[in-house]
C-alpha cells in the first residue's frame, strides 16, 4: 500500500499516543533507574560548570550560576522527554522484514510512530523530567523564569524538540533500508547530538558565529539547547521567539525528509530471512 493511500484519522492518532503513554507507564523500574542515572550525570555535569565559574567568571557565555544549574538539571530531565538515544527497533524490523506488517496498516508509518512517541514523551514529562529537576532544586539554587509566558514557551519548545528528535531518530533507523545495519548512523547521531546539541555543554560556549550557525543550520541544538535557553531566559524575548521559529522550521524540514526517505525506502526494501 502506498503512503499516499493511507487515510489516518484523529482518533487513530490519539489512540496511538495513548498506547505509547500506557506502554512506558508499565516500565516503572526502568523509569526510576533512568531518573537516578540522569541525576548522577547531572551532578557530574554541574561540577564541570562550577569549575568554569570558579575560574573567576561571574557569568559564562551569558549564563550565571543559577541559570547554569537549571540548564544542567532541566537538560538531564529533557533527555528522557525527547529520548535522545533510543534503541534501533525500526531498523531491526527493517532488517528482519517485519516492517512489511507496518506498511500494510492503513496509516503512514512515520505518523504512526510519531503519535506513539508523543504519548511516550507525555509520560516522560511527568516522570523523567520532573525527577532530576526536583533533585537539582534540593541541592542547588535553580533559576526561576521571571516571566509567566516563559513556561508556556518552554512547553511549546519542548514539544517541537521532541518532534525534531523523533525525526532524527527515524532517519537513523530508516538508514537500514539501504545499510541493513543502522549502528553506524546511530553512533554518528549519538556523538554529534551530544556535542552539538547542548548536552555536554551549552552551544554558546563556542564562538558566537559558530554557535549561531549550528543553531540555524543543523537540527541538533533544536533538541536540547533551544528549549533550555528558552527556560533560563537567555537573551531577549525576541531572540527566544526567533529560536522557536528555528525549531518550527526544523520540524517541517525533518518530517518532510522522513516522509521522502520512507517513500524511497519502501521501493528499496530488502526482506531478510523471510
Amino acid at each position: 500500500m502506498r503512503g499516499d493511500d493511507r487515510a489516518p484519522s484523529a482518533r487513530a492518532y490519539l489512540a496511538l499516543a495513548a498506547a505509547g503513554f500506557r506502554r512506558y507507564a508499565t516500565y516503572r523500574q526502568a523509569m526510576v533507574a533512568a531518573i537516578v542515572t540522569n541525576s548522577v550525570f547531572g551532578f557530574l555535569r554541574f561540577a564541570v560548570m562550577l569549575a568554569v565559574l570558579d575560574a573567576g567568571a561571574r557569568t559564562v557565555a551569558g549564563y550565571d550560576e543559577p541559570q547554569l544549574a537549571t540548564f544542567v538539571w532541566a537538560g538531564q530531565g529533557l533527555i528522557g522527554v525527547v529520548l535522545l538515544w533510543a534503541p534501533l527497533d525500526l531498523a531491526e524490523r527493517i532488517r528482519t522484514g517485519d516492517v512489511i506488517t507496518d506498511l500494510l496498516r492503513p496509516i503512514d508509518p512515520v505518523w504512526q510512530l510519531l503519535a506513539a512517541d508523543l504519548g511516550r514523551a507525555g509520560y516522560a514529562a511527568i516522570t523523567r523530567f520532573v525527577g532530576p529537576v526536583i533533585i537539582g532544586a534540593l541541592v542547588f539554587e535553580l533559576y526561576a523564569p521571571q516571566r509567566p509566558m516563559t513556561y508556556a514557551l518552554f512547553v511549546c519548545s519542548a514539544l517541537l524538540a521532541t518532534v525534531v528528535c523523533f525525526g532524527c531518530r527515524y532517519l537513523v533507523n530508516a538508514a537500514a533500508y539501504w545499510l541493513l545495519d543502522a549502528r553506524g548512523p546511530n553512533m554518528f547521531w549519538t556523538l554529534t547530538s551530544g556535542i552539538l546539541g547542548g548536552i555536554y555543554f551549552p552551544v554558546w560556549f563556542f564562538p558566537d558565529a559558530l554557535a549561531t550557525a549550528l543553531i540555524v543550520l543543523t537540527p541538533f541544538p533544536s533538541v536540547i539547547q533551544i528549549p533550555l535557553d528558552v527556560l533560563v531566559e537567555r537573551g531577549s524575548a525576541g531572540q527566544r521567539l526567533a529560536l522557536l521559529g528555528v525549531q518550527a522550521g526544523w520540524v517541517v524540514a525533518i518530517l518532510a525528509l522522513c516522509r521522502w526517505v520512507q517513500a524511497r525506502g519502501e521501493r528499496k526494501l530488502v526482506i531478510q530471512g523471510g
